[in-house]
């Protein structure tokens, strides 16, 4: 996760979007409460509309893929997205 930044505030905030990048089967089992559904594979395809949802913070089971998706939204410009590392921990500060 990145430093300087508080992600519970990020996430506490009302325009703040959850992206969740595990394919739709993991994400129809469970999910943090407010995320969408948009596959790792499938960012490349939605930067335009991604870059609509700012500020995003991205999840998945353990933080990898949402990796790869910010790392990626930052490669094509965008500045306000933020790895929340597994949906269970995006879920946890949303709840604490």
């Amino acid at each position: 996760m990145e430093e300087n930044i508080n992600l519970k505030d990020i996430l506490k905030s009302s325009d703040t979007t959850i992206i969740d990048v595990r394919t739709e089967e993991e994400f129809m089992i469970e999910n943090s409460n407010h995320s969408i559904n948009i596959v790792l594979d499938q960012i490349p395809d939605n930067v335009n509309e991604i870059a609509k949802m700012q500020p995003v913070v991205l999840c998945c089971t353990a933080g990898v893929r949402s990796e790869q998706a910010v790392n990626f939204l930052k490669e094509n410009g965008l500045t306000q997205v933020y790895n929340g590392g597994s949906w269970i921990n995006v879920q946890t500060m949303l709840d604490s």
